[in-house]
């Protein structure tokens, strides 16, 4: 028989002489002498040597043995004839008499690094779960240890690469670029106030005859629109020209030239009469710029009083939009942003223009505020009251420090991202927010270009460092294994 062959039997035999001498021990019956089964071992010493060595068991005392390693058991505690004490065997040895009783499932456990002592071990998919011992989760997984040290910065999360490719946690470096965020708002096109233009007399005056103008008509800047007869501006008149013949002025700006001025002349009319050197018996009032009559209240005959309005007109060839904006955008609103204006009625025409004013009130129907716009008209496609879409580029026009926006964790009263330390570590970082765009936000204060942050499964590492963070927060031995 090979020597493997007979060690293995050797063992059989000494594990059915303990059985044996345990039920002997409780019947008080003597065992007849197995010292046979020395000699399949090799040596009497051997076996002694073999028993000796054996660990002291752990557990309940479930039976006593022969100090030597002979086949003499006891139940209760006795001696040997010489005196000594047997052996007592415990429930935990390696030889088990319980056949009910299964070992526990060995558990991997992950050596702390360095000398640093482990705390606990924490649940591997982030659950509210910890043990004092190593185990698996539910699926198989190894509970993972938190060393001394590690708790003292509960915010800061740790990750396996492993549990990084599951997750499918993706980072993303932090640089300079524009952001870019369009807001599009109902508008209404409107006449640019400073284009209006009023015609009224200074002086009583008869309107003698009218040209051929009516409302919605253009004129031209010098096109006569009436002529009108008025004593006192005949008067100051034959004194502008008395003044000119005697050679005392020639300066517009004082003497009869100021009077005529104002009454209402044109600078031309006032040269024309300094070179004829005659005050006409009809004067004509010429359009003051182009545009469009959009009233008109003049009528041959009429006695009209200084301050009656006889025309207004209106240069359309640059217009104002005025956009209801939200109040939860004002925020994105600046002067001098770019904006595009269609109108329904000219599909496909866009109208380009700036935003040149943010009306400091806020409407209290509707909780918006009003934004001007203001565009070119040239070719009169604009008309006023016209219903218009206006979309607003709102972003920054210089490169700034800026994430992408699924990088963020807007928890109500922090901002947060997560910033890569590195080697599977992640910090939660506090920010300051700017202008939000379609895909990135800026960040004014927490961030700087080169940081890189965690832009998926940021979730995940939220719910963990809050995990860390809890289970910091509690006192020692009130939740903690």
């Amino acid at each position: 028989m090979s020597r493997a062959g007979r060690t293995g039997l050797t063992l059989v035999a000494i594990v059915a002489a303990g059985a044996g001498g345990l039920w002997a021990g409780q019947r008080g019956v003597a065992l007849p002498d197995l010292s046979w089964l020395r000699s399949i071992a090799g040596a009497e010493s051997v076996a002694a040597a073999a028993v000796k060595a054996e660990p002291a068991g752990s557990g309940p005392i479930i039976y006593y043995r022969d100090p030597d390693g002979r086949p003499a058991y006891s139940a209760t505690p006795r001696k040997t004839t010489d005196g000594r004490d047997f052996v007592a065997v415990g429930q935990g040895e390696d030889v088990s008499f319980d056949a009910a009783k299964a070992k526990p499932a060995e558990v991997t456990s992950v050596p702390a690094p360095g000398d640093k002592k482990i705390l606990y071990y924490r649940n591997p998919m982030g659950l509210p779960d910890t043990s004092s011992t190593p185990k698996k989760d539910p699926m198989g997984m190894d509970y993972i240890p938190v060393y001394e040290g590690e708790g003292e910065d509960s915010s800061t999360v740790k990750v396996s690469s492993g549990k990084l490719q599951r997750t499918g946690v993706r980072t993303a470096e932090v640089g300079l670029s524009r952001v870019d965020r369009s807001i599009r708002v109902p508008g209404t096109v409107v006449i640019d106030e400073r284009r209006i233009n009023v015609v009224t007399m200074r002086a009583d005056a008869f309107v003698e005859d009218v040209a051929n103008v009516t409302t919605g008509d253009r004129v031209s800047k010098g096109q006569s629109l009436f002529r009108f007869f008025s004593k006192e501006v005949a008067s100051a008149g034959a004194e502008f020209v008395t003044e000119q013949r005697m050679e005392r002025s020639t300066d517009d700006g004082s003497g009869g030239a100021l009077k005529l001025v104002n009454l209402g002349l044109s600078r031309e009319l006032i040269a024309a009469i300094r070179r004829d050197l005659k005050v006409p018996s009809r004067i004509s009032y010429d359009a003051p710029a182009d545009g469009v009559v959009m009233e008109r209240g003049a009528t041959a005959g009429m006695m009209a009083k200084p301050g009656d309005l006889l025309f207004r007109i209106v240069d359309t060839s640059h217009m104002w939009v005025v956009a209801d904006v939200p109040e939860h955008q004002l925020d994105s609103m600046r002067v001098g942003a770019e904006a595009n204006v269609t109108v329904r009625s000219l599909p496909g025409k866009v109208f380009k223009g700036n935003v040149a004013l943010i009306y400091p009130q806020i409407q209290e129907e509707t909780r918006t505020a009003k934004v001007r716009i203001e565009l070119p008209n040239r070719d009169g496609l604009l008309l006023a009251n016209m219903y218009a879409d206006v979309e607003i580029n709102a972003g920054e026009n210089e490169p700034v420090v800026a994430v992408p926006n699924s990088a963020i964790i807007d928890t109500g009263t922090r901002r947060i991202v997560f910033l890569d330390r590195g080697d599977g570590r992640f910090e939660p970082r506090d920010v300051k927010l700017g202008m939000r765009g379609e895909d990135r936000t800026e960040v004014t204060e927490g961030l700087k270009a080169g940081d890189r942050v965690v832009v998926a499964a940021n979730f995940l590492l939220d719910a963990e460092s809050n995990l860390n963070a809890a289970l910091n927060a509690l006192e020692p031995g009130e939740g903690r294994p």
